[in-house]
């Protein structure tokens, strides 16, 4: 799936390192053996194509990016799907809360200490 930030992510970092877009294709080619041409570069940045996660990686060892998934806006935690509850786990959730004796009782029962 296409992360529509890649593109805008990896423009940012290159203009903040102030490569030219052939600075960047030399960069592959000579120091870890990766040949693309400058056109692929401008595919990546545009959203068009995405380079492979080999060569991605690459691309965030040369702008100096050391958390990628914040760079892509994967914030946090994901999120977890909604809790689904039967009508007799809802029943005994709702009477934990409302009758206070049965704390102790199902903490006992599931381990929580107080």
């Amino acid at each position: 799936m296409k992360n529509p930030n890649l593109g805008r992510m990896l423009r940012y970092y290159r203009k903040a390192k102030c490569y030219s877009v052939q600075q960047v294709v030399d960069k592959l080619k000579n120091e870890y053996g990766i040949s693309i041409s400058p056109k692929s570069v401008y595919s990546w940045e545009n959203g068009q194509t995405q380079p492979y996660a080999d060569t991605l990686l690459v691309l965030c060892k040369i702008y100096s990016i050391n958390n990628i998934l914040d760079s892509l806006g994967y914030k946090g935690e994901p999120e977890q799907a909604p809790l689904v509850l039967t009508p007799e786990e809802r029943e005994l959730i709702i009477k934990y809360r409302t009758h206070k004796y049965f704390n102790s009782a199902i903490r006992k029962l599931l381990d929580i200490e107080d």
